[in-house]
């Protein structure tokens, strides 16, 4: 526990010192231009794609920066040799830029439709989309050394992962978008505005828990298999 904590107090230092909190408001400043500017306009449909697609930057982006800056610096060559566990590691960069991106998720959304929605399934449903995307954001930047190489996989990943994101602003929703992983979290966070059934919730908490696992197991593994291996 202690070897987690002093990991969580290190990468908290440094998405301060290289920018990632400066990032995050400027983020969040620019949201509260652009909501101002929509005056009367009802944007509340909107909401569930928009949240979970706002997500990605502090999880899916940072945790690909992060992984990348302390290969140039060698922090994590020398990670390896330390006592820290792969799940430490993992769990506090997920926790750390999960807490990000969540915090600045309930300012949007407090812009956007103030207090008329439901917090407790909004936080569940971000939280859960925030781990999928860092945990797979870690997976997709375990192999590559530098920003070149990661830029053409990176955006492969992201198309594929706001698949349902464009169907659901599309107002198209096939079954086969079950099968997602980040459609259960949307429909968490629809959930938190709109009248959904008991089933789908109980659906998108289990569905999202078990990409959860299974995402974290392929993270073990290509931590294993890109970073201590090679």
């Amino acid at each position: 526990m202690k070897r987690l904590v002093s990991t969580i107090r290190c990468d908290v230092t440094l998405q301060f010192r290289n920018g990632f909190y400066a990032a995050t408001v400027f983020v969040t400043v620019l949201w509260a231009l652009i909501l101002l500017q929509t005056g009367t306009f009802d944007m509340r449909w909107l909401l569930p794609p928009l949240v979970v697609g706002n997500l990605m930057v502090g999880t899916f982006s940072f945790i690909g920066g992060l992984v990348l800056l302390e290969r140039v610096e060698g922090s994590l060559t020398a990670q390896v040799v330390t006592p820290l566990r792969i799940s430490e590691y993992l769990t506090s960069k997920v926790v750390t830029l999960t807490l990000l991106a969540v915090g600045e998720t309930l300012i949007i959304v407090l812009l956007m439709a103030g207090w008329n929605f439901n917090a407790f399934l909004l936080i569940i449903g971000a939280v859960l989309a925030a781990t999928i995307y860092c945990l797979a954001g870690f997976i997709a930047v375990a192999r590559y050394d530098s920003i070149n190489e990661y830029l053409l996989p990176s955006g492969m990943y992201v198309a594929l992962l706001w698949l349902p994101l464009i169907a659901y602003m599309g107002r198209w929703r096939p079954w086969i978008l079950y099968l997602h992983p980040l459609f259960a979290p949307l429909l968490l966070v629809e959930a938190s505005f709109e009248t959904v059934t008991w089933w789908q919730i109980v659906y998108a908490v289990v569905y999202s828990l078990a990409w959860v696992m299974l995402l974290y197991l392929a993270s073990r593994f290509a931590f294993r298999r890109w970073i201590i291996e090679r």
